[in-house]
């Protein structure tokens, strides 16, 4: 039995609702979390905090990008507000081997036929023509991506394009640790792993699957891989909230950025404000027991970045719908059957599928691509609004 799965099995076994920090002492969370020492986050004096000015400045627009990804963007990805694309998201599957209740509809989704996917040769194709264009970073989606089965060949692929500095994945970690020292070797540079809960029955209820200890075998190869793994965290009220303090303790010891996400309205999800954890509230829980340091964030960061003094990870909040952060976006995604989606919420979609499949000549995807940039509204439309509108599943989206 894994470190962690035994762990939790030891805490169900209260037959109560638990609290891992407050019932494992710290030598316990020591013995179930190993410490990386090579890949700790640095010390306060190496950290980089931020001024109250910077707090509210950094995310309001465009001017926040650095001067070379300006520099690089062409008017193609640079919308009527001023923000220039250099980050694109390709989901390359709609298959999943979990069924996350946030994620997935309970009665399922209806696949693609396999013609109307994209082709390994397509996703190249739309890559080169991005990444010529402006886009420095790719991150590759599902579904689930490891499930993709010429994944290494693709971030080799993309790794080689002139332009392209960063490939990483989203995934939910299952297959994770077998897989890992192939992804690395064609030159993944980021990876993201879901992560809902410590506690294997909530884990099953979640994800209407089982896996858990595979998802903390995945972790564990990722940081002895060298790598720092976001851990994407869903919060939702009454279903994992009360876990909320247990993932800022495991950063105790755990080299991990922990980036702990509202919950969102898609199809099929069944969002209600009940459910509803704000960034505020977390911040005010959070804040009762631990202290909190604000780190400065990178441009077009989407996570509010923190950090517990003294741990060796550190956390963030990806505040979508109480702080959206549309003024600064640069981010652009691309369906696995092709569309294009230039915000996350918004249900127009260009198909640039059949833009490459009429022409060899990349001109008219090029123009597809334009005009759907130019149509890019400045914010979403708020919460309560998302929440009546329709959009596609977040599977069938890419996360």
């Amino acid at each position: 039995m894994h470190r962690w799965a035994g762990a939790a099995a030891a805490l169900m076994a209260r037959q109560q609702p638990v609290n891992l920090a407050a019932t494992l002492s710290a030598t316990a969370v020591r013995q179930c979390a190993r410490f990386q020492h090579g890949s700790a986050m640095p010390e306060p004096d190496q950290h980089q905090e931020a001024t109250d000015g910077q707090r509210h400045s950094q995310k309001e627009g465009p001017a926040h990008q650095t001067q070379q990804e300006q520099s690089r963007v062409s008017s193609v990805l640079t919308d009527l507000f001023g923000r220039q694309h250099s980050y694109l998201r390709i989901s390359l599957t709609e298959r999943c081997n979990l069924r996350c209740q946030y994620c997935m509809p309970e009665e399922g989704v209806q696949l693609s036929p396999k013609d109307e996917l994209l082709t390994f040769d397509e996703l190249v194709r739309l890559a080169r023509i991005f990444a010529s264009n402006g886009v420095s970073k790719i991150r590759l989606t599902g579904g689930e991506p490891l499930l993709y089965p010429q994944l290494s060949d693709l971030i080799r692929e993309f790794r080689g394009m002139p332009g392209i500095e960063s490939v990483g994945i989203t995934t939910n970690g299952l297959t994770l640790a077998r897989k890992l020292d192939a992804l690395k070797d064609a030159g993944l540079t980021h990876l993201n792993v879901s992560l809902d809960t410590f506690h294997e029955h909530k884990f099953n209820i979640i994800s209407r699957r089982r896996g858990l200890d595979r998802v903390f075998r995945g972790i564990d190869a990722a940081i002895d891989a060298g790598l720092t793994p976001k851990i994407n965290v869903v919060l939702t009220r009454n279903v994992n909230d009360d876990e909320l303090l247990d993932f800022v303790e495991w950063t105790r010891e755990k080299p991990v950025d922990v980036r702990f996400i509202e919950y969102m309205p898609f199809d099929g999800n069944r969002w209600n404000m009940d459910r509803f954890v704000s960034y505020k509230e977390m911040l005010e829980r959070i804040e009762q027991r631990f202290t909190l340091t604000r780190l400065s964030d990178h441009p077009n960061d989407t996570s509010k970045a923190w950090w517990v003094p003294g741990h060796a990870g550190r956390i963030g909040f990806i505040t979508s719908m109480s702080e959206h952060f549309c003024g600064s976006c640069n981010r652009l995604r691309i369906t696995a059957n092709g569309q294009l989606k230039v915000c996350l919420f918004g249900s127009t979609e260009v198909d640039l599928k059949h833009a490459l499949r009429r022409s060899e000549n990349d001109e008219e995807t090029i123009r597809e691509i334009d005009a759907a940039v130019k149509r890019k509204k400045k914010q979403h439309a708020g919460m309560f609004e998302l929440a009546k509108r329709k959009n596609r599943p977040m599977i069938l989206i890419g996360g």
